[in-house]
């Protein structure tokens, strides 16, 4: 495996779980809204990630606030929109299918954090509503439509990250739906359907996406390709966007290399049982941080140059998540495994700040 070899065992920085989360916690609005950076806009998916960063972290009633700010905001169909500033839809603004699903693995992460069972059915009204919202926008082929736009269009592209996306957050509510004794046949069929369409009609989704490392890993990250399908897929694409003690590339032909994207792949082979690996990546950019908490939303290479001053809460969280999963902090520690786990015994030795 070619990233198998490229992965030397190198002393890694501190991780710093209580700054880190705090670091989001200083964006969180008052209502729960969490945008992607002090001043900036909110979109439905970065603000569910966020939550369950600040999950990790400890922070469960700030948690909490942000999955009711979703319900507060939810529209009558099920839907948000894509983006928000203030509360309020941004002009030209749409209803992305995967933001909308995106509520249900936040809110079993956060159930698994917590056992809180009594907020898990005072939610679990707009977990449905937008689920369903999501399943209408499936096609007969398995792919869900991307989003419908302000004037009820659909938009029939079809995009296999946010598909992938998907895929997980149908399972995670499948998962919620058996917690509380309920049966949904539609999500289940849904699920079965855009699986299958992931892991063997790769034609159906726009290729002009490919370049992006996410399209790469997702499908993994999602659960809908494990065991050999996934090896085979980290291992073709390693070198056409992992560039060791730097990142991952967020596109394939662009000289600089993003926090989030690297943290998601750190999960990702996590998730496929790699730990040691997922490890080392994450510590490709565990060094990559402002002393607030924050990590660099990207960087470019050889020269080293941040390219934006923006400080994103998604990034913070994906860190935070990455970390969970390698070094079982919380109780959610397993919600993206495809089925491997590691004893105490087991992990990495990297020392680990909690709150």
């Amino acid at each position: 495996m070619m990233f198998k070899a490229t992965t030397p065992k190198v002393p890694l920085p501190i991780v710093d779980i209580s700054s880190t989360s705090e670091f989001i916690l200083s964006v969180q609005r008052p209502d729960g809204e969490i945008p992607w950076s002090k001043g900036g806009q909110t979109d439905p998916w970065d603000h569910v990630e966020s939550a369950m960063g600040i999950t990790v972290g400890g922070y469960y009633q700030e948690a909490k606030k942000a999955y009711t700010w979703l319900s507060n905001t939810q529209l009558p169909d099920g839907s948000w929109w894509s983006y928000y500033n203030g509360g309020k839809p941004v002009d030209g603004a749409y209803k992305d299918s995967n933001m909308t699903a995106y509520i249900a693995v936040g809110v079993l992460h956060y159930y698994l954090s917590t056992g809180d069972i009594r907020f898990l059915k005072q939610i679990w009204p707009t977990v449905c509503r937008a689920m369903d919202y999501v399943t209408e926008l499936q096609d007969a082929t398995g792919v869900i439509f991307w989003a419908k736009r302000a004037d009820g269009s659909v938009d029939r592209q079809a995009l296999l990250t946010g598909s992938s996306s998907i895929y997980k957050s149908l399972r995670c509510a499948l998962h919620l739906a058996a917690l509380l004794g309920e049966q949904r046949d539609t999500w289940e069929n849904a699920a079965k359907k855009l699986g299958n369409a992931i892991k063997f009609k790769p034609h159906l989704f726009d290729q002009s996406k490919s370049r992006y490392a996410m399209d790469w890993y997702y499908p993994i990250l999602s659960g809908a390709l494990k065991n050999r399908w996934a090896v085979d897929r980290i291992d073709r694409l390693w070198n056409r966007f992992a560039i060791p003690c730097w990142g991952v590339r967020c596109v394939s032909n662009k000289p600089c290399t993003t926090m989030a994207e690297t943290a998601e792949l750190a999960i990702t082979l996590a998730a496929m049982g790699k730990f040691e690996v997922a490890e080392f990546v994450l510590g490709w950019i565990l060094d990559k941080k402002y002393d607030d908490g924050a990590y660099w939303t990207g960087v470019t290479y050889p020269d080293r140059t941040i390219y934006t001053i923006e400080k994103t809460t998604w990034t913070a969280a994906a860190v935070l998540l990455a970390t969970d999963i390698i070094y079982s902090l919380s109780p959610a520690s397993h919600l993206f495994s495809h089925g491997f786990k590691k004893s105490i015994q087991d992990r990495p030795s990297l020392v680990v700040y909690e709150r």
